[in-house]
């Protein structure tokens, strides 16, 4: 709920007005009209004589926008701040403006020099002095380490807390506290409370330490895979080049950076070779930058002549002064953006709450109500209805369902583990199946982050640069003409190398650029005598690649007809023909002469590669004649006495940093799922767009597409016309409220050029419709999103440490498909936490009945406190566990279903206007924002919360119909304690007083009995008089076995209830009885309890039960679980008629094959 509401742009060159309206199918447009100045509405009378009011003459408060909700209103509500969020947008503002400062990228080295008082020497940067080492020593003093402010790390006391203080443990442990109340009323009739207090309290505990342990040891695992080692630098100092440590440095070094060597600072380069960068971690730029001393761009993150802490350096050396150390850096700058960001609770934390605070509102009204009853029907006795009222509260409080989800989301986590996924926050489990969004970075997340070469033009045919299942293109292989060339000009005409050359290619490690790397190693995969073709083709002299010539040209002793030399040049296409004047034609070196007709040709073909999103480089040679350049021949780059033209162009060859495998079909599932999947990088939008075409994320027309196809201008082109978008960075500062909505119901997204800040922000809009968003990412520029996300999903191999520790989930193979995989368990997980729930808390209505028919009535009391207490955390405990291993109902039936909080344009106002209630803020129709309550104090804030409990409006929105699906629903609820429960509850009392009527007491002995129970009859006890020849010891065991009956009917009947719980779309019979065997052995390790309790000699004194109960009686429950099967049948028969399940609705154009068989053809 983030934004700037006043926020408004109008484009320069073209002043537009933005007006929301309504497009078919109820979905939110813009339509853009020439602005003109509004005449001012009056009111007036539509054709059926009623009154009109024009929306821009009203005004929505909380109240209007829930009537309106009423009446289908179409006007969009903008996003909510709260003062809380303009506080912290606010403090970044502040923030951003001290921070980001750096100019010497703009100055001249010298000068910078000076600034910092260093000493450089331009023309031989190795001779450099740099600062002195007193001077470093005082300024390290002074400034602090190079290092970056680590994140606030709890205390461990402190962790524990807040797991021990969520609102499920602490109505434990008060209930507990209250059993400990009764022994001050009657310390010995109540002393076996103190046994059920001590067990609360302890449950308490032990669910905390499960949750705490899980974090701690994912917290232990992560800190294992962070980095440790410190880093090391070459550092020049009193003229002395020796290497110290990264921390270390200090503003005015003089730093050496060499290929391999990662950035330890920022730097301003004034002295370069060659020097390439990879600023993917921070920027998203899949192509490594070209560093040189020379700069014309303004945006420190563009310039040429500025390297970046934590980046690495993949080709050539250069010289750099530290400008920038530890949290002044850029990268410090994204760290604090992401230790400012808070982090949302989780939708399941915030249900579980809810609940929480569901049961102790009804325990707490049914205590106090039933308090007043219980006072004068048992002739004003007041201990007895204190003891009634807290037995009644404690009773409704499902001790055992704390451990039971936590366990549940155990078992969850570790399944997950062994996919390869690491899960911080065991909530974050069920995170993953909430999701409505994912936001997904590409370099390094959608794509390996490793150029591929994909296609081979040469003699005039295009090949695919390896086999692929159903490419209709030829695989280029060694005997087709100029194959073989290209081969060696891409491995001679190289400074990338491998590090060892005793293992095979694939498990070798390489140095080098990119586009260089994804030649060689398809140069080194596809020849035979790759790691011998430099000793047996040495090279005798290099023009390393630079801006200037944008080639790279290497001389060669390989011999051939005419000569010792070969001469091999490679780079930008356009440039490396205009050096040509003739083109391979075929085998043995035929060429012809360039003409126009395969000047065609190339251009073609170039812009068929280039279209793809590919990197594209054009190869040349020329076999140097022996009498001009024998092999001896010495070349000098000052005296050029090389060729500089009439090279024979040999062919092209495009690169790409290629999806990763199995990501089309994941993308494909999630959106099959109902989830959006959007693109967030820093690559260009025609990079991103043409990766975002392979993998299923863009299928539909962008604007410009349908423009084109339709040969329209652009201003023609409706919203309603196009599904898919490319929002370009540099868009995203200047966005209204109206554009952010508009962009987000479209279907397929991709934002391009974004910065991390940009990254925030989207991740802030989408939250803002009520979006559950998922970030995955492994850059530092990712990590602000990724804490701020309602989940944030890191890369592990490739991750950045500070990525790491922002995200709540890490992919420990880096693999994005374990991200479907966490769909589908995330919505398993929540699907069998809600039936674990509904199935658990069934028997609270049969635990809270005897005890009001105890007292109101009254009766026998059928179900003592420390049985109930063998219940929950007995058989029922570990009866639920056994929905963690349930597999779904239908093989693919939850990745079909829509996700279970839907954002729709009516669910975003209904979103927004209960911000607006929270907040007390107005929306203004007419000005189209959000106005807010200014200047409110905390004792304001305080009151205006409790009074908000008191009002219709509140209980409205509780109760509203929003179209999502909570964990704990009204139908749950009604299943549980009305429906169900009822059952059991009559169930249980049935065989409770057949049991006393075997053993002579009818129901209304009882009644009467008990009504006469205080002194002087007192029955029912051992000092009990006799009762129609009964004594007191044959009451006492009456009641016992009575009670043992109660308590083994509710198992029995929770048995039955067990699967009547598993299903929401089959039977509760059937196959799917039989999928979960833990099922059973749970049905028996409970049972075996309940046997333990009932039927082993000596237990029955700690529990008050009956040796002699009669498996005979057994058949009563059983009779009534074979009822509550019955009824859940009808009841799910009826459901599928009123309410039949919603599937999503099928995508077309979803290629759901493996990435490896992209095929691509060129239009002939």
């Amino acid at each position: 709920m983030d934004m700037d509401a006043e926020k408004t742009t109008i484009s320069e060159e073209n002043v537009l007005e933005k007006t929301p309206t309504s497009a078919p199918g109820g979905d939110l447009r813009i339509q853009f009209t020439e602005t003109v100045k509004p005449a001012r509405a009056r009111l007036g009378e539509r054709d059926d004589g009623s009154v009109f009011v024009p929306p821009s003459r009203r005004s929505q408060s909380v109240g209007s926008v829930a009537r309106r909700r009423d009446s289908k209103s179409s006007v969009p509500i903008p996003p909510v701040i709260s003062e809380k969020q303009k506080a912290r947008r606010k403090r970044e503002k502040e923030q951003e403006q001290k921070h980001v400062d750096i100019t010497e990228h703009l100055m001249a080295h010298q000068d910078v020099a000076e600034r910092y008082k260093t000493r450089i020497n331009l023309d031989k940067p190795g001779e450099s002095l740099g600062l002195t080492t007193e001077l470093a020593a005082q300024l390290l003093s002074d400034l602090g380490p190079n290092v970056l402010t680590p994140p606030k790390r709890r205390h461990w006391i402190l962790k524990f807390w807040d797991y021990l203080s969520s609102l499920f443990n602490l109505l434990l442990i008060f209930a507990g506290f209250l059993e400990y109340i009764l022994l001050g009323i009657n310390y010995k009739a109540n002393f076996q409370n103190t046994y059920l207090g001590a067990i609360l309290i302890a449950v308490a505990f032990i669910n905390a330490s499960i949750e705490f342990y899980q974090q701690q040891k994912s917290q232990a695992l992560l800190e294992s895979f962070l980095n440790m080692i410190p880093a090391r630098c070459m550092c020049i100092r009193d003229g002395k080049l020796a290497q110290v440590e990264a921390s270390s440095l200090v503003p005015g070094d003089v730093v050496f950076v060499r290929m391999g060597d990662k950035t330890a600072a920022d730097l301003l380069v004034f002295s370069a070779s060659d020097c390439k960068v990879d600023n993917s971690s921070l920027t998203g730029e899949s192509e490594p930058q070209e560093r040189i001393k020379d700069n014309d761009m303004q945006n420190p993150l563009e310039a040429t002549n500025l390297m970046f802490n934590s980046t690495l350096a993949v080709s050539g050396e250069a010289y750099g002064i530290v400008i920038r150390t530890g949290d002044s850096t850029v990268l410090g700058q994204i760290a604090y953006l992401t230790a400012g960001e808070e982090k949302l609770k989780s939708p399941l934390s915030r249900e579980i709450a809810s609940f929480v605070k569901l049961i102790a509102t009804i325990a707490i009204l049914t205590a106090i109500i039933f308090f007043g009853i219980a006072f004068p029907v048992n002739n004003n006795n007041a201990s007895l209805a204190v003891n009634f009222a807290i037995g009644i509260f404690v009773a409704w409080v499902p001790e055992g369902l704390p451990a039971t989800v936590t366990m549940l989301l155990t078992i969850a986590a570790k399944r997950m583990a062994s996919q390869n996924v690491l899960v911080k926050d065991l909530q974050g489990v069920e995170t993953l199946g909430a999701i409505t969004l994912l936001a997904t970075d590409k370099t390094g997340t959608l794509t390996r982050n490793q150029m591929t070469t994909t296609n081979i033009w040469t003699c005039g045919e295009l090949y695919e640069a390896s086999d692929r299942a159903g490419a209709e293109k030829d695989a280029a292989r060694l005997d087709h003409p100029g194959v073989m060339e290209i081969l060696h000009i891409s491995a001679l005409c190289s400074r990338a190398k491998f590090d060892r050359v005793d293992v095979p290619i694939k498990e070798r490690a390489i140095l080098g650029d990119a586009t260089e790397t994804g030649l060689v190693r398809y140069a080194a995969a596809t020849l035979n005598d790759y790691d011998s073709l430099a000793t047996n083709c040495p090279k005798v002299f290099e023009l390393p690649f630079n801006s200037d010539t944008k080639w790279h040209m290497s001389i060669h002793k390989k011999p051939h007809a005419n000569g010792p030399l070969t001469l091999f040049i490679k780079g930008a296409p356009e440039r490396v023909w205009l050096l040509c004047d003739r083109i391979l034609t075929g085998p043995d070196g035929e060429c012809a002469p360039l003409t126009d007709a395969y000047k065609i040709k190339y251009d073609e073909t170039y812009e068929h590669m280039a279209s793809r999103g590919h990197r594209v480089l054009g190869f040349a040679e020329m076999l140097l004649p022996g009498d001009q350049y024998p092999e001896d021949f010495v070349f000098d780059k000052k005296a050029k006495n090389y060729p500089l033209g009439d090279f024979i162009f040999v062919g092209l060859a495009s690169l790409q940093d290629p999806p990763k495998h199995g990501v089309r079909e994941a993308i494909g599932k999630c959106r099959a799922a109902g989830v959006k999947v959007i693109m967030v990088t820093g690559d260009h939008p025609l990079t991103a767009e043409a990766i975002g075409r392979k993998i299923n994320l863009v299928l539909s027309d962008t604007k410009a597409m349908v423009a084109k196809r339709t040969g329209r201008p652009l201003e023609e082109i409706g919203e309603q016309e196009f599904n898919a978008v490319v929002v370009h960075g540099e868009r995203i500062d200047s966005l209204t409220d109206a554009e952010w909505d508009n962009i987000f119901w479209k279907d397929e997204i991709i934002f391009a050029r974004t910065s991390p800040k940009h990254k925030l922000e989207i991740v802030r809009r989408a939250q803002s419709m009520g979006h559950i968003v998922g970030v995955t990412g492994d850059g530092v520029n990712d990590s602000p999103a990724l804490k701020k996300a309602d989940l944030g999903i890191a890369m592990n191999i490739s991750g950045s440490d500070v990525s790491k520790e922002a995200a709540s989930m890490i992919l420990l193979d880096d693999n994005f498909a374990s991200t479907v995989r966490g769909i589908e368990e995330g919505r398993l997980i929540f699907v069998n936490l809600k039936k674990s729930i509904q199935y658990t808390i069934s028997h609270s209505t049969p635990e809270v009945i005897p005890n009001l028919l105890y007292v109101i009535v009254p009766i026998p009391l059928p179900l003592s406190a420390i049985l109930i207490l063998v219940i929950d955390l007995g058989f029922e405990l570990i009866a639920a566990l056994s929905f963690a291993w349930d597999p779904p109902e239908t093989e693919e039936g939850l990745m079909k279903l829509p996700p279970r909080k839907p954002v729709t344009p009516e669910t975003c106002n209904i979103f927004r206007a209960r911000a607006l209630r929270k907040t007390r803020s107005r929306f203004d129709e007419e000005a189209g924002i959000v106005v807010a309550l200014e200047n409110q104090t905390k004792f304001q804030q305080y009151w205006y919360s409790v009074h908000q409990v008191f009002t219709r409006q509140y209980w409205a929105d509780k109760f509203e119909n929003t179209g999502a699906e909570v964990l704990v629903d009204g139908p749950l609820l009604s299943w549980a304690y009305l429906e169900i429960g009822m059952i059991e509850a009559c169930g249980a009392l049935t065989a409770f007083f057949v049991v006393m009527y075997r053993r002579g007491l009818s129901p209304y002995d009882a009644y009467k009995m008990q009504k006469g129970s205080g002194p002087p009859t007192n029955y029912f006890t051992s000092t009990a008089e006799p009762y129609n020849g009964i004594n007191a010891s044959t009451q006492v065991d009456v009641l016992a076995e009575a009670q043992s009956m109660y308590y083994w009917s509710i198992m029995t009947m929770q048995m039955f209830n067990l699967f009547a719980c598993k299903t929401r779309l089959t039977l509760p019979f059937g196959k799917y009885m039989f999928a979960n065997k833990a099922t059973f052995y749970c049905i028996i390790a409970g049972a075996s309890l309940a046997a333990f309790v009932i039927y082993t000699p000596g237990v029955e004194v700690v529990f008050k039960t009956s040796r002699s109960l009669s498996p005979l009686y057994w058949l009563i429950p059983m009779a009534f679980g074979c009822f509550i099967i019955a009824y859940a049948s009808l009841r799910l028969i009826i459901r599928r008629k009123t309410k039949p399940v919603r599937w999503n609705p099928e995508i077309q154009g979803l290629q759901m094959y493996p990435t490896m068989r992209t095929t691509r053809t060129m239009s002939t």
